[in-house]
């Protein structure tokens, strides 16, 4: 295929061989799975990539990937990535501060545990569990040990969550005495210091093909699910429902919904921030 120089893509032009030719290649080189994604959504993201790259020939990008595995991973944090920001959402944050997280730890210490997890799936650069970790360092819990992961498909992504190095638009929802707090400015960006960024573990995880899901008491899995097609929407709840313990949390995003068979496993708590509380349903739909 050879297209102009000035070619605009936009992802609707992208021929079926070619995406599945794309496809394939995430497949087999990094074992992500795009059959379950919705096409559109995927689509648009790698004509993201091509204008990036200013593409006029996508034969050529084709050889491009094959040869070139930097790359390779640069399109799969295109594709795999969402947009984020510190606080993302106020309301939900609040509700967190506020009502989740103390009635998690309250939870834990009746029933003698000295540990809870808070989990975040589809973390993208690091915003949302960097987050969770600086309410967690507000609340200063004696006794309980906070562990917060974070986890995303993108492994160059999750490289540079980990740096916790961000512009000013990513922090737009930070008050003012919490920036120079926890902050510190370096080469024009904002760096998290090291004993709020060690509260975060990263790890590389795909919650459509993994094998093991976390067990965890909160997750936060925000504005992913709509990448996904309600099946696999709903096999991916379960397997939520399956990793939360009795009034342990979920938190979506605002767009998103639980649906199908998979509602008797939540109870809405919170539902303009999307806020769910684990019911004590056992999980009896198959979760593998």
């Amino acid at each position: 295929m050879t297209e102009p120089s000035n070619q605009i893509w936009t992802g609707d032009d992208l021929s079926d061989d070619e995406f599945s030719s794309i496809k394939k290649l995430l497949r087999d080189r990094r074992q992500f799975d795009l059959g379950q994604y919705k096409d559109r959504c995927i689509r648009r993201r790698i004509a993201k990539r091509l204008r990036s790259c200013q593409v006029a020939d996508f034969d050529s990008y084709l050889k491009r990937l094959v040869m070139d595995r930097d790359e390779l991973d640069t399109l799969l944090a295109t594709i795999s990535i969402h947009v984020s920001q510190f606080f993302r959402n106020p309301g939900t944050f609040r509700i967190l501060e506020q009502k989740i997280l103390p009635d998690l730890c309250r939870r834990a210490r009746i029933a003698g545990r000295t540990e809870l997890t808070l989990w975040s799936a589809g973390c993208a650069s690091g915003e949302e569990p960097y987050s969770l970790a600086l309410l967690v360092d507000d609340l200063a819990v004696a006794g309980l040990d906070i562990r917060i992961l974070a986890t995303d498909i993108s492994k160059p992504v999750l490289e540079t969550a980990r740096l916790g190095l961000f512009n000013a638009t990513r922090l737009k929802e930070v008050p003012l005495a919490v920036l120079e707090k926890y902050f510190r400015v370096k080469n024009g960006h904002y760096q998290l210091i090291d004993r709020v960024r060690a509260k975060v573990e990263f790890l590389q995880h795909n919650i459509m093909t993994a094998s093991d899901y976390p067990v965890a008491d909160l997750i936060l899995c925000r504005n992913v699910l709509i990448y996904f097609t309600r099946p696999e929407q709903e096999r991916i709840l379960s397997r939520f429902a399956a990793s939360l313990p009795e009034h342990g949390a979920l938190i979506l995003g605002r767009s998103e919904t639980i649906t199908g068979n998979t509602r008797r496993y939540y109870q809405s708590e919170f539902p303009v921030e999307r806020v769910y509380r684990r019911t004590n349903e056992p999980v009896t739909a198959p979760v593998e």
